[in-house]
C-alpha cells in the first residue's frame, strides 16, 4: 500500500467517488453532495483558508486501486484555543483494513504534527459543526440525515484501535410531530397569549433581511455566556439565511417576540436527504430537476431542528416548551412533517440534554467526536461538561 495525496484533478475526482466504493452494498446510505464537499476543500469558497490550511490523501493497494481517504486540517480560529494546539482529521473513509486505515491516519498526523499541531481530532469538518462532525456509533439502520455523517459499524474499531478516544457524544434526538406537549408547556403558551408583550409567529411573509437580523440579535443575545463566544455579525446571518432561502419552509422557523422585539427563536428546516437519496450525490442540472420535482411534491416528511435559542433574560421561563406548543397547534395541523429531529446536542453539555429530553424528544442516533493525543504518555481527558 501507499500514499498519494491529493494534488490534481484526477486524484481529488478519485477522493471524492471512493464513498460509492465503500458503500456499494449499504441501502441506507444516502451520499454526501459532491459540490457541497468540494466546497469545504475550496480556498475561494471555505474562508478558513485565509489562515488555516487542509490536505488530503488516498490510500492506494498493490494494484493502485484507491481503497481509503482522508483529510487533514488546521483550523487557524480553534487550533489554539486550548493548552495543546489542536488539528482536524475528517471524512475518512476506508475498507476494513487496519493498515490501511493506520497509513491514512499517520499521514495526517504527520502532517498536524509537521503544523504544531499537539493533538488530532476527528472525525471533523474544515468548517461548521452542524456538518460533517463526528463518528456514528449508534443506530446504523436508519438512512443519514443532510450533512450528517454515516459509516459502517467497524470504522468504531478502525481508530479505537489506531488509538483515538472518545472525547463526546453527539446526540440526536427524534420527537413525533404528533406527540402532544405537556401540560406545563400548554399553560406557559396559554400565559404568553394572554400577555400582549408576547408574540409567537412564523417568517412567513417576512423579508430574508429582517429573519436575519432577528436571528442575529436572538443568536448575540442567549450564547453571551458561553466560552470563547464571538458575537455574530450582521453579514455572517444574512448570508446564512440566503444560504437557506431555497430550501427554506417559512411555515416552520418560529418566533417569539416580547415587546416587539425577538427573545427566542426555533429554526427548522425540511430534512433534505429525503430528497437527495434521488440524486446519487450530484446536484447537477438533473439532480436540481429532480430535487425541485420531489419539493413540489411535497416529498419530505421530516423537518430538522437546526437551531433553536432563547435570550439569557427570558431562559428558564418555559420559552421552549411555548414554542413546542406552538409547532403542535400551527405546523402539525398542516400535516406536512410526521416528526421532527434535534441537530446534535453534545454530552458535555447537560441542561441542553434535560431540554431536549424535557421537550419529548428521545435519543435515536449517536455519534462521537474523538481525540489522539501525539504525546502518547499524556494523560488523555474527556471535554469537561458546561
Amino acid at each position: 500500500m501507499k500514499i498519494q495525496e491529493v494534488d490534481n484533478s484526477t486524484t481529488e475526482k478519485q477522493w471524492i467517488r471512493l464513498p460509492w466504493k465503500i458503500y456499494s452494498e449499504d441501502k441506507n446510505w444516502i451520499p454526501h453532495i459532491m459540490q457541497d464537499v468540494q466546497k469545504v476543500f475550496d480556498p475561494k469558497k471555505n474562508k478558513l483558508f485565509n489562515d488555516g490550511k487542509a490536505w488530503r490523501w488516498l490510500v492506494l493497494n498493490d494494484s493502485g486501486e484507491a481503497i481509503g481517504r482522508i483529510a487533514a486540517f488546521v483550523n487557524a480560529k480553534t487550533a489554539r484555543e486550548e493548552e495543546r494546539p489542536v488539528g482536524g482529521m475528517g471524512f475518512f473513509e476506508c475498507i476494513n483494513d487496519q493498515k490501511a486505515a493506520d497509513l491514512l491516519m499517520d499521514t495526517a498526523r504527520d502532517r498536524l504534527k509537521e503544523n504544531g499541531m499537539e493533538v488530532m481530532e476527528g472525525p471533523i469538518n474544515f468548517g461548521e459543526k452542524n456538518q460533517y462532525w463526528g463518528l456514528l456509533i449508534e443506530n446504523f439502520t436508519d438512512a443519514p440525515t443532510y450533512q450528517t455523517n454515516y459509516n459502517p459499524e467497524y470504522y468504531k474499531e478502525l481508530l479505537e484501535q489506531y488509538g483515538f478516544q472518545e472525547y463526546y457524544k453527539q446526540l440526536f434526538f427524534k420527537r413525533s410531530m404528533t406527540e402532544p406537549a405537556q401540560s406545563i408547556f400548554h399553560r406557559k403558551y396559554d400565559q404568553m397569549k394572554l400577555d400582549p408583550k408576547y408574540e409567537l409567529r412564523t417568517v412567513r411573509g417576512l423579508s430574508t433581511e429582517q429573519v436575519a437580523k432577528d436571528f442575529r440579535k436572538v443568536y448575540n443575545d442567549a450564547w453571551v455566556d458561553h466560552g470563547n463566544f464571538k458575537p455574530m455579525r450582521e453579514e455572517t446571518a444574512l448570508k446564512a439565511m440566503k444560504t437557506m432561502k431555497p430550501v427554506l419552509d417559512p411555515d416552520i422557523v418560529v418566533f417569539v417576540f416580547y415587546d416587539n422585539k425577538p427573545i427566542a427563536f426555533y429554526v427548522n428546516l425540511p430534512e433534505l436527504n429525503q430528497i437527495f437519496r434521488y440524486v446519487n450525490g450530484n446536484l447537477n442540472w438533473y439532480g436540481k430537476m429532480v430535487f425541485l420535482w420531489h419539493k413540489w411534491r411535497r416529498t419530505v416528511r421530516t423537518m430538522n431542528g437546526i437551531v433553536f435559542g432563547v435570550a439569557k433574560e427570558f431562559q428558564g421561563k418555559g420559552i421552549e416548551g411555548a414554542m413546542i406548543v406552538y409547532a403542535e397547534m400551527h405546523i402539525t395541523p398542516l400535516d406536512r412533517y410526521d416528526d421532527t429531529v434535534l441537530t446534535w446536542i453534545g454530552d458535555f453539555n447537560p441542561k441542553m440534554v434535560r431540554v431536549c429530553e424535557t421537550l419529548g424528544g428521545g435519543v435515536y442516533r449517536t455519534l462521537a467526536t474523538y481525540r489522539y493525543n501525539f504525546d502518547r504518555e499524556r494523560q488523555f481527558d474527556r471535554k469537561q461538561a458546561i
